[in-house]
């Protein structure tokens, strides 16, 4: 991806938006709070601007919490199929080769998918550049069985690990 014309640091908060403002899954408000928070020339590398987008979730309240983890899609659900992901999610999946499932491996997502929702009332979440369908399955498998905690700490992290990727797109360092 092309280097920005701006720093992050010297954008208008209109600019900062459109650039960041999809980074969270249809979950402009964070963005939003890092630009309101303050940018300076230390925002201007990834992991600076990171710890900003990281401290804007943690300091969100658990029902905000909730909103962001349920804004992203199910891996290999519906909604993939239906071709109506977010650019980036499409990406993600289908560099995963999550669309290409066989029938058999799309089946075994779906009732996932739906065992997983029914037991934490949110998406799967799993940063899944870099992962192939069979690890992602495993992951899957293993972490349907965590406690609610857990699972909703870890798809916190998740999250933002998936925001962390898709910054690095944004930034070079």
């Amino acid at each position: 991806m092309p280097a920005l014309q701006n720093a992050p640091a010297d954008m208008s908060e209109a600019k900062f938006m459109t650039v960041f403002g999809g980074l969270y899954e249809h979950s402009p408000w964070v963005a939003a709070a890092v630009f309101k928070d303050g940018l300076n020339s230390t925002h201007n590398r990834a992991d600076s601007l990171h710890q900003a987008f990281c401290q804007a979730v943690e300091s969100a309240s658990r029902q905000q919490q909730l909103k962001l983890i349920r804004a992203h899609p199910d891996l290999a659900g519906k909604l993939a199929t239906a071709d109506v992901l977010t650019t980036a999610s499409r990406s993600e999946q289908a560099g995963a080769g999550l669309d290409q499932c066989t029938d058999e491996e799309f089946s075994v997502f779906t009732e996932l998918n739906h065992r997983y929702k029914a037991r934490f009332g949110f998406p799967f979440i799993m940063a899944v550049k870099g992962a192939g369908r069979a690890q992602i399955l495993l992951q899957f498998q293993q972490r349907v069985d965590n406690s609610p905690e857990t699972e909703f700490d870890t798809a916190l992290q998740q999250v933002l690990k998936i925001g962390r990727l898709r910054l690095s797109e944004l930034l070079d360092d």
